[in-house]
């Protein structure tokens, strides 16, 4: 019998944070076969570290592409944040999340991104502030920026181009809508 030695071996919410993304993005990797799993007799997925790193190597920090462009994902909704960095980054973009406006200005100051995915409806600092601020210290169109909003009507877009930004979808968006926008703006 073949000696295993299980401190190689990691659990599925340790492989998550040793990659830095939710289980669930792990979960999809190795399903794609993009992450190796052993799958246990009772059906648990163990992945190996040397196989996590490799990962890493091939795809930089968090699995995300090394050479993608930077898209910042401004919302303060966590799961429509997660739902949206999970498959902008399985397309090759590099994703940070902010869950305000302040965090989205902050994340700005730190890495200007290639494009701003903003929600309009956010406590303290609405979408058009934020959206506001970055023209004014970064120039019109230097960033390009979508908005989105659940509140739709058809002045919406037209609003959205008036205050600068490059496009506007309505919520809950179609999520290919929003990743064709963005491979439109800042392609892979």
């Amino acid at each position: 019998m073949a000696y295993r030695d299980d401190s190689e071996w990691l659990t599925l919410g340790q492989a998550a944070r040793f990659l830095g993304v939710a289980q669930s993005t792990i979960r999809k990797w190795s399903d794609q076969g993009r992450v190796p799993a052993f799958y246990t007799p009772g059906g648990h997925r163990r992945y190996r570290r040397a196989d996590l790193e490799s990962f890493l190597d091939r795809s930089g920090p968090a699995g995300r592409p090394k050479a993608g462009p930077l898209v910042l994902l401004v919302d303060d909704d966590e799961k429509v944040r997660e739902l949206v960095r999970v498959n902008l980054e399985f397309e090759g973009y590099v994703v940070r999340e902010a869950g305000s406006a302040d965090e989205g200005l902050t994340a700005i100051e730190e890495a200007k991104p290639d494009l701003v995915l903003l929600d309009v409806m956010m406590p303290h600092v609405d979408g058009w502030e934020m959206l506001r601020r970055v023209q004014e210290r970064y120039g019109a169109g230097a960033i390009p920026v979508v908005m989105f909003s659940g509140k739709l009507d058809d002045a919406a877009e037209q609003e959205a181009a008036s205050h600068g930004a490059q496009g506007f979808i309505g919520k809950p968006f179609d999520l290919q809508q929003l990743i064709d926008q963005t491979k439109q703006i800042a392609p892979v």
